[in-house]
């Protein structure tokens, strides 16, 4: 491997791999294969379809091209596979590029079904929605095979039901994956949200299993807008791209302040939770304002928590850092030196690429090498179980 990393393995905690238009259609039972995902021509160009519905353009969903340069903007919107590295899509191609990049592990999320599964959600069939989660876990389980233990996908699960959620998050830990990619407002769609008593069974589960649960930015309907309302109308696309995707990473801060508010860390302290691709530099603030918020606002209400905000993070939640220099270097020791993961987001935009290990090892230079191994290697190997 490149990189200078020495015996260091490092692990990216949050990349995609572009799904193949067949993916679907070719595990499907008889009766099936025409409702399933797939791909399809409209007017000469791909696009995705789950049950007849246009599900919109079937993009490469890369930044780094064909001859391993990365393109900044907005014109990879329009690209196919035709356009994009080999390893944007293939499991071969993306192990060698892990190689050159000096990465030994991989943790992997979706693109079609939503970075929480919410696309499937949409589905009026209720038997089709869980079928299109059971063959997407099948499929990535056979990533993780092919890739020889080296790409780690996250389990999808239908969310909208939660007892079938149970059931999947079993079937798919007996499938070999380590973690689940969940949806962070269920209740968007009419299903209990995350704080209420329905989703224990759940939890425990998670818990039983050693299953840590990822919250992907994106990863509901009601966050999954790069443009969102963030930016004035007057904005450009590509200025209105570029402070819609800054400002969605702290949308995860609602997320973690609504768990530990609601008392699910209170109630299963082996939960682990992964907020993924949002950033670790707002962190300490978040964590600061819900303890004194705690204490100036809800000083009667929440007798049910006996840690401070700050202490459920501690002890049970993650964070990820790709492009910052501030925050890796000054605030690990605030955020917790076993609560923070590297990641890439390779191949989408604003990924950490081509220099991905080099910048880790320039931002944590200063750090003890104790410190690195544990933000770089150890703390996601523990996590998710990953063999070094």
């Amino acid at each position: 491997m490149s990189g200078g990393t020495g015996d260091l393995r490092v692990i990216d905690v949050d990349t995609h791999l572009s799904e193949p238009g067949d993916l679907w259609t070719s595990r499907a039972p008889v009766g099936w294969v025409d409702r399933v995902p797939q791909t399809r021509e409209v007017d000469g160009v791909e696009h995705w379809f789950i049950d007849g519905v246009d599900m919109g353009f079937a993009g490469a969903a890369s930044v780094v091209k064909r001859d391993g340069s990365k393109e900044p903007g907005v014109e990879f919107r329009t690209w196919g596979l035709d356009v994009v590295h080999a390893a944007s899509h293939d499991v071969t191609a993306r192990v060698e590029m892990m190689d050159h990049l000096g990465i030994w592990a991989q943790v992997l999320y979706p693109n079609v079904a939503g970075f929480g599964s919410q696309r499937f959600a949409a589905v009026v069939d209720p038997q089709l929605r869980i079928l299109c989660v059971q063959i997407y876990n099948d499929a990535v389980a056979e990533i993780q095979e092919r890739s020889d233990q080296r790409i780690f996908p996250m389990a999808l699960i239908p969310w909208w039901d939660i007892d079938a959620s149970v059931v999947e998050l079993r079937r798919a830990r007996q499938l070999g994956l380590r973690g689940v990619a969940h949806c962070n407002a269920p209740h968007v769609r009419g299903a209990p949200d995350l704080g209420e008593r329905a989703w224990d069974p759940f939890w425990a589960a998670c818990c039983e299993l050693r299953m840590p649960v990822n919250f992907h930015i994106g990863a509901s309907d009601d966050s999954m807008d790069w443009y969102g309302s963030s930016p004035w109308p007057s904005q450009g696309d590509e200025q209105k791209l570029a402070i819609g995707s800054a400002l969605i990473y702290v949308e995860n801060a609602r997320v973690i302040a609504n768990l530990i508010y609601s008392g699910v860390l209170e109630r299963f302290p082996t939960l682990k939770v992964v907020s993924v691709e949002s950033g670790i530099g707002w962190i300490p603030f978040i964590l600061e304002a819900l303890d004194h918020q705690l204490v100036e606002t809800a000083p009667d209400s929440m007798d049910y928590l006996s840690m401070k905000p700050s202490e459920y993070f501690r002890r049970q939640i993650y964070g990820c850092f790709w492009f910052e220099r501030l925050a890796p270097a000054r605030l690990i020791e605030d955020i917790g030196v076993g609560n923070v993961l590297f990641e890439t987001d390779f191949p989408h935009p604003t990924c950490l690429y081509p220099g991905s290990v080099e910048h880790a090892l320039e931002v944590l230079g200063e750090l003890s090498p104790g410190v690195r191994r544990r933000v770089l290697q150890d703390n996601a190997a523990e996590l998710y179980g990953i063999p070094l």
